[in-house]
């Protein structure tokens, strides 16, 4: 659990707003000070408390609401919660969120997610290219877990030809799978030969025993009908470690630390579950404008 802040103001948060005041510092004998951040709130605070990363901002107020704000202080929403909540705490990234009732004396923990915009730019995707729903799938080739969730977005793809596409970012974990970055080096190199999925699915399609064996990259790359001469120079190019680099960082930004991670139009996958997703879909399409929704929802897939 976090600790505390002592404060009693929001002064703290370490950058000025927009149009605010300009920075003025002070002094008093030894102490110096600047406020850096402050805004007006749309109801009387309780209590607060900031994610151990000093990127989010949860203010509970007199209104039953927990505000949620970036350090910067744009509002990312609010969380409704029982009249009487008088005290909140957070796990470090903010992921979890703790409440204390002093009016039925009750404890309370919440899971809290947030939607995030993901670079899909460059990206290799499987579907409708304009499909109005985009799962995005940051995966590693080593990782056994990622290759049970490639039929269940297969399925979700039958499903949904017309609304849903999926697009794949790398996101290889070298410390427990020694052979992911060169695998993720060897499908951006497919891609370059327009064969990313072919390889992709060769790739998942290995035993734990084929990850041990020495050629195994460039049996497999021969196995998906590269030009191996051309593989081999793409393969350990700079502009494919850039572009490896690259989805690394975006997984970074959206706070995804393992893989398989999922999210549909943004919004994080918590149950990679062919039903749960099925009802991700639903909502998201039906979240969708009335300009850019489809001419019929599709029916839920019948349970297996």
């Amino acid at each position: 659990m976090l600790k505390k802040l002592l404060c009693c103001s929001l002064l703290l948060i370490p950058v000025q707003l927009q149009g605010a005041e300009p920075v003025v510092p002070s002094a008093d004998g030894n102490v110096n000070w600047t406020v850096k951040a402050s805004w007006t709130l749309p109801a009387k605070p309780i209590d607060f408390v900031q994610s151990l990363d000093n990127k989010k901002v949860f203010i509970l107020a007199g209104d039953a609401k927990v505000y949620v704000f970036t350090a910067e202080g744009q509002k990312l929403g609010t969380v409704p919660v029982a009249a009487g909540v008088s005290a909140i705490d957070i796990a470090p990234k903010g992921e979890m969120l703790y409440l204390l009732n002093g009016q039925d004396n009750s404890y309370s923990a919440m899971d809290v997610s947030f939607n995030q915009q993901i670079d899909i730019s460059g990206a290799p995707i499987r579907g409708k290219q304009d499909a109005p729903v985009t799962i995005v799938e940051f995966s590693d080739f080593q990782c056994p877990f990622c290759s049970r969730v490639m039929p269940v977005l297969e399925k979700v793809l039958a499903d949904h030809p017309d609304t849903v596409r999926v697009a794949f970012k790398h996101l290889p974990l070298s410390r427990i799978h020694p052979q992911a970055e060169p695998a993720a080096r060897a499908a951006i190199a497919a891609q370059k030969q327009d064969k990313f999925w072919e390889m992709h699915d060769a790739l998942f399609n290995l035993t734990e025993s084929d990850w041990t064996k020495p050629d195994l990259i460039e049996t497999t790359a021969k196995k998906a009908g590269l030009d191996m001469a051309r593989f081999v120079t793409d393969w350990n190019s700079e502009e494919t470690r850039m572009k490896l680099a690259k989805d690394i960082m975006d997984a970074q930004n959206a706070d995804v630390s393992a893989t398989p991670s999922l999210f549909v139009n943004g919004k994080p996958v918590q149950d990679r579950s062919p039903e749960a997703i099925e009802k991700m879909i639903t909502e998201a399409l039906a979240a969708l404008p009335p300009a850019a929704q489809p001419t019929a929802l599709p029916a839920p897939a019948p349970a297996q």
